[in-house]
Parts: structure tokens; sequence; C-alpha cells
């Protein structure tokens, strides 16, 4: 996950500006163990700054993610963000549904899609939910030995740069 400095410095980059207010969005979600939803934050915004408003906490939601320091994640229960990872290639997760544990897709399932040529992919975002290992024991499902795996073969995405493709 990025630093608070790392999205402070992303955000100043862009050219926001860098309130206290911004500065304590980064460092909740730089600290944060998990997803957050806009209401988490809101409430624990609320309790430093007093009149904030829910509009607000939002907009700094979306523009914190479409500069790409947050991540935005569709549960079933709703939206849901936090700090973008710091792995610098493109890669996707697989979350487990309990604890929200993320684990890294090595490859990017894009490679296997048969794209018609009249279609232009200029954006994609692939997530796998399920439950971990640990989260399957204490629910009873399984034995609990084997962890998230996603049974495919590796792709050519290690060796080839992608162009053009971006999560």
């Amino acid at each position: 996950m990025l630093s608070t400095e790392q999205i402070i410095d992303t955000m100043a980059g862009q050219g926001l500006r860098i309130t206290d207010q911004r500065r304590t969005l980064a460092r909740l979600f730089a600290e944060a163990p998990g997803y957050l939803t806009a209401k988490d934050v809101y409430d624990y915004m609320g309790k430093k700054y007093s009149g904030l408003s829910f509009d607000t906490v939002y907009r700094n939601l979306r523009v914190m993610q479409e500069l790409g320091v947050l991540e935005q994640i569709v549960f079933e229960d709703g939206v849901k963000f936090k700090s973008h990872c710091s792995q610098d290639r493109h890669h996707h997760h697989m979350i487990c549904l309990q604890c929200e544990k993320t684990y890294p897709i090595a490859f990017c399932p894009m490679d296997m899609t048969d794209m018609p040529e009249q279609f232009e992919v200029v954006k994609h975002k692939f997530e796998v939910f399920g439950y971990c290992k640990d989260c399957r024991k204490e629910m009873g499902a399984g034995d609990g030995k084997e962890g998230p795996t996603l049974h495919l073969k590796q792709s050519h995405y290690d060796t080839h740069e992608h162009a053009g493709k971006s999560q």
C-alpha cells in the first residue's frame, strides 16, 4: 500500500492543494488495514472536522481515486476504498469477502480475452472474490489447508509490454 507521503506527493504533483483534511485522509488510508466505505471515512473525519459535509468527503475520495492513490472496489454491500497497491506493475486482486484480505494476481487476465478488432480497451478491472483459508477454517468450510488460488497458467504478461492497457 502507498504511504502517507506517497499519497500526498501524488496529490501535490497533480496540483491539488494539500490541506490538513487531505493530509488526514492520506494518513487514514495509508494506515487502514482494509477497505473503507465513504461513510466510514465521513464518520472518522467528522470527529476531527466539525461541519464537514458528506459531499466533500465523497468528492475527495473520487479525486483521490482518479489520481490513482485509492482503489475503488464494488462489494456486494457497496463501494469501498483502500490505498492503492505500491506494486509498480499492472495487476489485479483476489479479495476475501470475510476479512477483506487482498491477494495479488500475478498476471493480467485480459491477455486471455479474445478481443474483437473493432473494440479498443482503454480501461479494465478484474477482481476475484472468495474466502481465504483462515476465514474458510473459521466458517467450517473445507479443511482450510489451501489458500486462495487462481487455477490458470501464467500468461506471457511478465515478458511482454502492454502498451495502452491500464487497470
